[in-house]
């Protein structure tokens, strides 16, 4: 039974500690999840919350995981493994019998389950949970009460830092598509790539479903009373690798012209630039500048409607070609609001966190880069 019990320990410690870990690599990432929850259950007021929770449930995950491992405050900590466990069974279980929502996000991006795998994958969980709670009370650890507190403290503090960082910079490991040296040219045989939006009315609770660009997103009233929900890619012919579609102020697909493009591009990606802080805005007056020095082209791509670009642009004496593309897709792209990529013929030679913007050296760094590139190929 000894050995039963330590199995059960280990097993349900390297559980928690990677969910943990993949959550909190991509704080941003898990809590668009849970703002997706949200909406889900009509609780979008709790939206401002999410990062918040998405940090919080991270760290609970990865401490438990810690004590665990550790066998350090095991009677506490099997009660709090215990209620966990138990909340995300019953919510996994409503989850796929309902599909409120179509990924749970468990494992971050790193692992994409359905909802009946993730259930069952809680449901085995579960019962090497049962056995470490039952037996709470037979661990024993080598340490000193204080002593595990402080170390259960460290990894606390440690791993909220951890959360933070990822979230002010960039995911120290990016589980997305569109990850740095990713080739993400569409299949040349592909036909034609559909865009399905839907929309959901704020007062009567009313779902339609729009072909893009075919909806009003240029009446901002109509804005105010519909909110975004989801959308569906229906791709005629081969399939592609990522499901960008921007287009301009016209309608027209210039998704190629920004990703596949010969010459070095910059796309500052932001999925609500209305959102857009000073701090980010003045990091861009100066991106620009430095790019305009050495004649490389940026673009911006979002979601937000053209008056309000127009505006801030004005605002700030910017000067970008303007394009518009999915929210849920921009969100993918770069976790920040805004972002930035640089592309090459297809591959993401560069991802940037608006703290991080490159300058001066950085970008001739680059640039010495792609041009030893070009005169190999």
């Amino acid at each position: 039974m000894k050995v039963l019990r330590e199995i059960s320990r280990y097993l349900v410690a390297a559980v928690f500690l990677f969910s943990g870990f993949v959550k909190g690599v991509d704080p941003l990432g898990t809590a668009y999840r849970l703002e997706d929850y949200f909406i889900a259950y009509g609780t979008s007021w709790a939206d401002p919350l999410a990062l918040f929770l998405s940090i919080a449930l991270s760290t609970a995950e990865f401490v438990i995981g810690a004590s665990l491992l550790l066998n350090i405050r095991m009677k506490f900590m099997s009660w709090a493994l215990l209620i966990m466990m138990l909340f995300f069974t019953f919510l996994t279980l409503f989850d796929a019998v309902y599909e409120p929502v179509s990924d749970c996000g468990c494992f971050g991006d790193a692992i994409k389950m359905t909802n009946w795998q993730t259930f069952y994958k809680n449901i085995v969980l579960l019962v090497f949970t049962l056995i470490v709670f039952r037996g709470r009370k037979l661990f024993r650890s080598g340490m000193k009460p204080a002593s595990q507190m402080i170390v259960l403290l460290m990894v606390l503090s440690g791993f909220v830092w951890f959360s933070v960082y990822n979230f002010r910079h960039l995911p120290m490991i990016d589980f997305m598509d569109w990850k740095i040296g990713r080739d993400m040219t569409p299949d040349q045989n592909q036909t034609e790539t559909l865009v399905y939006l839907t929309f959901k009315n704020k007062e009567t609770g009313q779902t339609n479903e729009y072909l893009s660009p075919n909806y009003p997103w240029n009446d901002s009233v109509w804005m105010t009373q519909w909110d975004f929900v989801d959308q569906r890619i229906v791709v005629l012919g081969e399939s592609i690798q990522h499901g960008l579609y921007a287009e301009d102020d016209n309608g027209n697909d210039v998704t190629l012209m920004l990703i596949d493009n010969s010459d070095l591009v910059f796309v500052v990606v932001s999925y609500d630039f209305s959102l857009v802080s000073s701090k980010a805005i003045r990091a861009l007056e100066l991106l620009s500048k430095e790019l305009n020095l050495r004649n490389i082209d940026m673009a911006l791509l979002t979601s937000s409607l053209p008056e309000e670009v127009t505006g801030l642009l004005d605002d700030y004496n910017l000067s970008l070609d303007v394009y518009y593309a999915d929210e849920v897709v921009l969100k993918t792209m770069v976790r920040a609001n805004p972002g930035l990529i640089a592309f090459r013929e297809g591959v993401v030679h560069g991802k940037w966190h608006y703290h991080d913007f490159p300058h001066a050296h950085k970008l001739d760094k680059l640039l010495e880069v792609v041009n030893n590139q070009n005169q190999t190929e």
